[in-house]
């Protein structure tokens, strides 16, 4: 890896968990992370359920849209996370690679997507901890 990590999310429509784990990345490591989201089978629009979650804890992501994984963007990644996303990521030597597995919020309300939100941060600290020496990132809300 490079002094600046690249973390690379990954879900079926990139509308929802990779958008949300996108969004709390960018949130709590500030500049200090590259961070990218994509997916395989990418939707119009991100899920408004995970829009209105994030609002919630003062995370906006509207501005996002779904894109579709490409094979430079992997290739250029330090680490890929998928959710959900199976067969369709590529894979690449000497990558750090992780599948999260997290319930879908699409289709689901408000109420059902919070839960999957805190999970997401949660292990985004985690993987902050793990990515960035301490001090490096800038953990706010």
């Amino acid at each position: 890896m490079t002094d600046k990590p690249s973390v690379l999310f990954v879900c079926v429509h990139n509308a929802g968990r990779s958008q949300m784990a996108a969004g709390w990345l960018r949130h709590l490591a500030g500049d200090a992370v590259e961070v990218r989201s994509a997916g395989s089978a990418p939707a119009e629009t991100i899920n408004p359920a995970a829009v209105e979650a994030m609002r919630e804890a003062g995370i906006d992501i509207t501005g996002q849209t779904p894109k579709l994984l490409d094979y430079e963007t992997a290739q250029d990644s330090d680490v890929i996370i998928t959710m959900g996303c199976g067969d369709a990521c590529p894979i690449f030597p000497g990558k750090r690679y992780e599948d999260w597995k997290l319930d879908d919020p699409a289709g689901q309300g408000v109420d059902a997507v919070r839960p999957i939100r805190d999970e997401i941060r949660t292990r985004i600290e985690a993987l902050l901890a793990d990515l960035l020496p301490a001090g490096k990132s800038s953990t706010q809300v």
